[in-house]
């Protein structure tokens, strides 16, 4: 049996559709034992209408705690996916130190001063090598920070399918054994087939990569709306099982464990 968490749901407390409660019952529908809300913060842009206000932390940690308690069947994580921004790991470190999380998912979502994933525009005229090799340079700092237990959508740079001149498999196999070496957990990341790339974060060709290199892995859905926990994600354990994977992370208060998955359920 493969024990069923998702960890990257977002709820109106940043810019996700719905209330934090108006996913259980999606999850507990899909087989779920564990439902980690994840709310975006942007420290460096603290305004960004689709990240959660620094200053209201402590009311969504209060209100998901609130949600855990009332809630029976599933059990409820508190987690923040958090942007990394180059040169801000102190101030990243001493704002999610304190605070009472299950985990805490870093991901890269800005090269400059522009997002990755806000346009197609942001591609034209690049050199697409260049972009890549930026991108995966910033997410081998969010791997170094020791700021993160999980690294999400690792390859949001393929949203849009541009896609490097040159091979990008060195970049995988770098941010793989990276990962190995500084205990940190990648997701698959379901959302990426609601999202004009059409498929999974990151490249399903590459999961052997992380798999050879022993990363912890998770699934989760980056669910904005409640009908997408949990979403396809039978294809995904059938993607990883065939990678070689053999066990699912969790994670309580910032401590990661692994589940051993019998992928046996599972249609071939």
């Amino acid at each position: 049996m493969i024990y069923r968490t998702d960890y990257h749901v977002h709820s109106t407390f940043s810019d996700g559709k719905n209330a934090p409660s108006d996913y259980i019952e999606t999850a507990i529908g899909n087989g779920l034992s564990e439902l980690g809300f994840s709310e975006h913060l942007n420290l460096l842009i603290p305004d960004q209408q689709w990240c959660m206000n620094p200053s209201r932390i402590h009311e969504y940690i209060s209100h998901i705690k609130r949600v855990r308690r009332e809630t029976k069947d599933i059990e409820i994580k508190i987690g923040l996916e958090v942007d990394f921004f180059s040169g801000m790991e102190k101030e990243i470190f001493d704002f999610i130190n304190p605070l009472d999380l299950d985990y805490v998912i870093g991901s890269v979502h800005y090269l400059g001063d522009t997002t990755v994933d806000s346009s197609q525009d942001f591609y034209k005229d690049k050199d697409l090598d260049s972009v890549w090799k930026s991108y995966f340079d910033l997410l081998f700092e969010a791997v170094e920070s020791g700021l993160f237990d999980i690294i999400g959508h690792t390859d949001l740079v393929r949203i849009y399918n541009f896609k490097p001149v040159t091979d990008p498999l060195p970049l995988y196999m770098e941010l793989a054994h990276r990962m190995s070496l500084h205990d940190v957990a990648f997701e698959v990341n379901t959302n990426g087939r609601n999202r004009p790339l059409g498929d999974f974060y990151p490249d399903r060709r590459y999961l052997g990569v992380f798999s050879r290199e022993n990363v912890p892995v998770c699934v989760n859905s980056d669910s904005h709306f409640p009908s997408r926990v949990g979403q396809y994600f039978d294809e995904a354990y059938a993607l990883l099982r065939d990678a070689g994977f053999t066990e699912m992370c969790t994670f309580k208060k910032r401590e990661r464990s692994g589940i051993p998955a019998d992928f046996s359920e599972l249609s071939h």
